[in-house]
């Protein structure tokens, strides 16, 4: 993954382009098509939350993080739901498989007037033991996302960054 001074970064736009970028993500969808510069800005939106998340869980105990006020129900939720779901190491077919999205699509859209911009795009590590990169990371949802590392930072999954990132500080 490229980092963020590669992407060109938000403040490389100054204050009237920062404006101009945040209205037009304020837009419909169907207003854009595809347009390249639209899918640049959503996915370096997309690299700045990974980068922040990744350095939370890097610095705090992910077993103390509150990522949203529904930390609890999303996690009762999930688990109600995907009880067996594997989560330190997700298979990409849990998510993105036909059969997954329809079993994924009730469990989101309960969070659509809960969770702020429930289904944004949002960059998902496969292997929680692992760093983002382009090999370890896939796009998911924002609910999807906040539900797999709530689960991970309550069960233990994240420890193995926070630990090694503690071992290194203390070198």
């Amino acid at each position: 993954m490229a980092a963020p001074g590669e992407l060109g970064g938000l403040g490389s736009l100054g204050a009237a382009g920062a404006l101009s970028v945040a209205e037009a993500l304020s837009l419909p969808a169907e207003s854009y098509g595809n347009d390249p510069n639209v899918e640049m800005i959503w996915a370096m939106k997309a690299y700045q939350h990974a980068e922040v998340y990744f350095n939370l869980i890097s610095s705090v105990d992910p077993r103390l993080l509150k990522l949203t006020q529904l930390d609890d129900g999303i996690y009762t939720a999930f688990r109600a739901e995907f009880p067996d779901l594997r989560i330190d190491v997700i298979d990409a077919e849990e998510l993105k498989s036909p059969a997954a999205k329809e079993k994924w699509r009730p469990f989101c859209m309960q969070f659509e007037n809960q969770v702020e911009d429930f289904n944004y795009g949002t960059l998902l590590r496969l292997d929680s033991s692992k760093e983002y990169t382009e090999e370890n990371t896939i796009f998911s949802t924002r609910i999807q996302f906040f539900a797999i590392e709530i689960a991970r930072n309550r069960e233990g999954c994240n420890d193995v960054i926070y630990n090694h990132r503690q071992k290194e500080a203390a070198k």
